[in-house]
């Protein structure tokens, strides 16, 4: 739809934002100049004629999990708590998730636009998302087990490592300076392949190659250190290594508590490293890279 004086190519209007009544022409698509009179007359010769596809302002907002974006009156994007029953519907039971309080959710965005709703409350304070998967029973931890869980913890963190390594070409999984440092672990002849050993054959690689242990440690700390960075693992911060352990691992939220010496609640780096076996004068911020 044309009006009559206004050709196609002067229509044609980059960066004009939607209409909205009580906008002049001026307001909304400048270029365009005329003297126009009727808002929903310019707003169809706008829509039809000016090929601008605007930026959604929710599209770089980052909100945090369990809220969702929306525009103010002032078409300014603020975030919300989400509806859990928006969340998609889970395709099966590896979707669940359990709740520190024992309550499975039937997913994790369920779990978290609940979450959301209890911003404030000491309820939503204490509400931590525990592990995937529905509620079962977890047994406790024995001190004899829990000694057990770094050794196989740190046997893991390399191996993940290796692997991205293996696997980086071209897909930029690792930065450069962190395939320096996993390349001379992955051509250490010595190195203990990736298998089910048992914690004895564990324990003493541990002893006869300590020095490759050393940046697997400081990097999952970095990997996890995120939102903010700021050198201390929050509880929501550990979430992504340990809710997928749990279940597997019954020591994992025990060896992660007796991490945190201080008992403030969150986990330094040189707390983090000593959980592994890390020698204090080998623990380097400059290595979490």
């Amino acid at each position: 739809m044309l009006i009559a004086g206004l050709s196609r190519r002067e229509g044609r209007t980059q960066g004009c934002p939607k209409p909205h009544v009580g906008t002049t022409a001026e307001d909304f698509c400048p270029r365009i100049g005329l003297d126009w009179v009727g808002v929903d007359m310019l707003a169809q010769v706008v829509l039809t004629t000016c090929p601008c596809t605007l930026p959604d302002p929710c599209q770089n907002h980052h909100c945090k999990h369990g809220k969702v974006c929306e525009l103010d009156e002032n078409n300014s994007p603020m975030c919300v708590c989400q509806d859990p029953t928006s969340c998609p519907a889970p395709i099966g039971e590896f979707e669940k998730v359990c709740s520190n309080d024992n309550k499975t959710f039937d997913s994790s965005c369920h779990f978290f636009a609940t979450k959301c709703t209890l911003e404030g409350t000491k309820k939503g304070h204490k509400l931590h998302l525990d592990y995937i998967g529905p509620c079962k029973y977890i047994p406790p931890c024995l001190d004899s087990e829990l000694t057990e869980f770094p050794l196989r913890m740190r046997d893991w963190l390399k191996n993940v490592l290796v692997t991205l390594y293996e696997r980086d070409e071209g897909n930029n999984l690792l930065t450069e300076k962190q395939k320096l440092r996993v390349k001379k672990i992955h051509e250490n002849e010595k190195r203990l392949e990736a298998g089910d050993h048992p914690v004895e054959l564990l324990a003493r690689d541990f002893e006869k190659n300590y020095n490759m242990y050393i940046f697997p440690v400081h990097w999952q700390f970095g990997q996890l250190d995120q939102h903010p960075i700021d050198g201390y693992l929050s509880h929501t911060e550990l979430a992504p290594l340990r809710a997928p352990l749990i279940p597997m691992e019954h020591c994992t939220t025990r060896f992660f508590e007796t991490c945190d010496l201080d008992h403030d609640k969150y986990i330094a780096l040189d707390e983090w490293a000593g959980c592994f076996g890390i020698k204090e004068q080998d623990i380097d911020k400059d290595l979490v890279i």
